[in-house]
C-alpha cells in the first residue's frame, strides 16, 4: 500500500514558475498555476497559500542538469532558489531531472491542437506536471518494493 502524500512540482525558470500539483493518493500530477516571477516575497506569498490550502508535505524541483547529466549555472540558480524556498516554507525538498520535460510539455500541447510557442504558461504548468509526475512515480515504485 502506497502512503498517501500531498506535494508540489515547481519548474522554476528565470521568469516563470510552473506549478503542480497531486491528489493526497499521490498517483495523478496537474498543473496548476504558471507564476509570473518578480519578487522572492511574491513567490513565497503564493506558494505558501498552495501550501497551506492543498496541505503540502514536500516540494518537488525540477533540476536543469546539463546534457552530461551535470549542474551547471543554471541548475545552481535553481537549487539556490528553492533551497530559500524550502527554508521559506518549512517544507522538505527533492530534486527531479528535469531534462526534456519542457519538450515533452510542447509535444502534450501540440497533440490538443495548440501551438507551443503561444502557450509559455502552459508549457511551464505542464513541465511541473511531468517532473512531479516522475517523482511520484518512482515513489510509488520504490513503495511497492518495500524500500521506503
Amino acid at each position: 500500500m502506497v502512503s498517501e502524500i500531498s506535494a508540489l512540482g515547481l519548474d522554476i525558470g528565470r521568469k516563470r514558475i510552473g506549478i503542480a500539483g497531486c491528489d493526497r493518493t499521490g498517483l495523478v500530477a496537474a498543473g496548476l498555476i504558471t507564476l509570473e516571477r518578480q519578487s522572492f516575497a511574491q513567490v513565497v506569498e503564493v506558494l505558501a497559500d498552495l501550501v497551506e490550502t492543498r496541505q503540502v508535505e514536500i516540494l518537488v524541483v525540477g533540476m536543469p542538469l546539463t546534457m552530461a547529466g551535470e549542474e551547471g549555472y543554471q541548475a545552481r540558480q535553481v537549487r539556490q532558489l528553492a533551497e530559500r524556498l524550502s527554508r521559506a516554507l518549512q517544507r522538505p525538498l527533492v530534486y527531479v531531472d528535469e531534462r526534456f520535460t519542457s519538450l515533452e510539455a510542447e509535444d502534450l500541447i501540440r497533440t490538443e491542437g495548440r501551438s507551443p510557442s503561444r502557450e509559455k504558461g502552459l508549457i511551464d504548468r505542464k513541465a511541473a506536471a511531468i517532473i512531479l509526475q516522475r517523482w511520484l512515480d518512482e515513489r510509488r515504485r520504490t513503495e511497492q518494493d518495500g524500500i521506503s
